[in-house]
């Protein structure tokens, strides 16, 4: 195996094939300091924890692993019917020498397994015993691919758990809930599930005990339940949205831990602003906070206390009867029912963090309260007229805060330090020093799920053809055919085929956080300790 960096807190793992990477990933279950293994089509990404292993440490026991030969162990069975109508049928039986009937005809004989899961929760990557299946991704992705959509790449069949882009053959489609939080295991098509496809008869789907799956089609959103109202009791504590930002989110640590069902950490995007919040107003350090991008009206109703970390702006609190005060960021401040909390458009930084004495009260998904965008797990964005209730555990006495970090303003140059790989090597020379002597600028088509990048010289290759799916870190930097990298934030997708030739060390990332477009960033590696 050949064990690469795949940031300061992960190791990417080389397998000869799909087969030993399963094994690999069985076999290192339970090995101190690692936090969460990632498999993908011939790589195992491990992520560890680093007060508990060092990366050469850990490398030295993942490369003296010894695997067994045996069966994989299934996870049950499931069948999933298909109505086999898909935009790229055609295309994609051209590609393979057959006919649409044949390659339908094969899709139903084989024998298909769960090998991994990835991109989205419950997207499981379903590969067969059959040759006929390799198929290479279309050229140019769709933006947009309708939920339940039967898909081909590589040795792999997909379905895709709702509406996302993708670059998937599409062979056909079905009605099978991929993903149901309230369902055991929430994903379908888990790890290790044999998979039987079928012609579909009914808009129903049939697992290995028997059970339909519940009722909500996969393109339904896991937040569970409606904010709550506001109630005219005065000891009723919410937080109501007068007005939204561009983007309001509940957000808290993050759910760690949920690799193996499609799932990624998502959480704060600035973590130490979500730690201060949470200290200054005496709640423990993972609770709920709420994350704006740029400025919003909020109202508060019942007595409380609150903060704003994070970005850096006006901030004026105005109460029943109109009068306003300004609020200092990071100093804790005293709210009565009807007090209306201003936050201007950020000066420097990008993102406001809210945070509320208790803590946000939002519904959970798989043991967190924070809204990831891109798998559409957790509380929706918040709208205007939208509530979310205050909790009541904050064990810890009120504090203010140091002075406020000095964070980035449009145009600013910041330095981000990074460690080059799991994928230095699929680049020219000339490009590997682009990445970290030119300044690259935040482009305004950014978000939760990465950061695009421009720069004046991009990213030249040196090895052509596609990658095959394998795991990504947060702070990844990821090289798409144009050349202009993007820098995954905590919603990106666990898995991708677009190489990555770097990645933003753990410390750097609350503040690729915190950068708004316009702002200019230059890559610094990492010395060697």
């Amino acid at each position: 195996m050949r064990i690469l960096t795949a940031s300061d807190r992960a190791l990417l793992v080389e397998a000869h094939d799909l087969d030993e990477a399963m094994r690999l990933n069985l076999a290192w279950d339970g090995v101190p300091g690692v936090v969460e293994r990632i498999p993908g089509a011939r790589t195992v990404l491990v992520r560890f924890d680093p007060l508990r292993t060092s990366a050469s440490e850990l490398a030295a026991v993942l490369a003296a692993t010894e695997i067994g030969t045996g069966d994989l162990p299934s996870a049950g069975e499931v069948t999933v019917p298909v109505r086999y109508d898909g935009e790229d049928l055609d295309e994609a039986a051209s590609l393979l020498g057959v006919s649409a009937d044949e390659l339908i005809r094969r899709h139903l004989a084989a024998a298909w397994q769960v090998a991994f899961s990835g991109f989205a929760p419950g997207f499981g990557y379903v590969v067969s015993g059959d040759p006929l299946f390799d198929v290479p991704r279309r050229s140019s992705p769709r933006t947009r691919v309708p939920a339940g959509s039967v898909a081909l790449a590589g040795a792999f069949t997909g379905v895709y758990p709702r509406e996302s882009p993708g670059g998937w053959q599409l062979i056909g489609r079905t009605d099978a809930a991929m993903w149901d939080i309230d369902r055991d295991p929430p994903a379908l098509l888990s790890p290790g599930a044999l998979v039987s496809f079928t012609r579909a008869e009914r808009d129903a789907i049939r697992a290995g005990s028997g059970s339909p799956s519940s009722a909500g089609g996969p393109n339904q959103r896991d937040d569970r339940s409606e904010a709550p109202t506001p109630s005219d009791d005065p000891r009723s504590s919410a937080v109501e949205v007068v007005r939204p930002s561009l983007q309001l989110l509940v957000q808290d640590a993050g759910r760690p831990g949920y690799a193996a069902l499609g799932v990624s950490a998502s959480g704060a995007a600035d973590r130490q602003a979500m730690r201060d919040a949470n200290r200054a107003v005496g709640n423990r350090a993972e609770a709920a906070v709420l994350e704006s991008v740029g400025g919003a009206v909020l109202r508060f109703h019942g007595e409380g206390v609150a903060v704003v970390t994070g970005a850096v702006g006006d901030l004026l609190l105005t109460d029943a009867q109109g009068t306003g005060r300004d609020v200092a960021p990071g100093v804790p401040f005293a709210t009565v029912d009807g007090d209306e909390l201003t936050l201007g458009h950020p000066s420097h930084g990008l993102r406001y963090v809210i945070g509320v004495r208790g803590g946000i009260a939002a519904a959970p998904a798989l043991d967190s309260r924070a809204a990831d965008t891109l798998a559409g797990l957790g509380p929706a964005a918040l709208a205007a007229g939208d509530a979310v209730a205050i909790g009541a555990d904050a064990p810890h006495s009120v504090e203010p805060l140091p002075v406020p970090r000095a964070l980035p303003a449009p145009g600013d140059l910041v330095d981000l330090e990074i460690t080059l790989g799991p994928r230095d090597d699929w680049f020219t020379p000339a490009a590997l020093d682009a990445l970290t002597t030119q300044e690259w600028t935040i482009t305004p088509r950014s978000d939760r799920v990465g950061i695009r990048l421009h720069g004046d010289v991009p990213l030249e290759r040196s090895r052509s053809g596609e990658l095959p799916s394998e795991g990504a870190v947060t702070g990844a930097i990821q090289v798409p055919p144009d050349g202009q990298p993007v820098l995954f934030l905590p919603d990106h997708p666990l898995t991708g085929g677009y190489p990555i030739i770097g990645a933003v060390t753990d410390r750097s990332l609350d503040l690729a956080g915190q950068l708004p477009p316009g702002a200019r960033i230059r890559f610094v590696l990492k010395e060697s300790s």
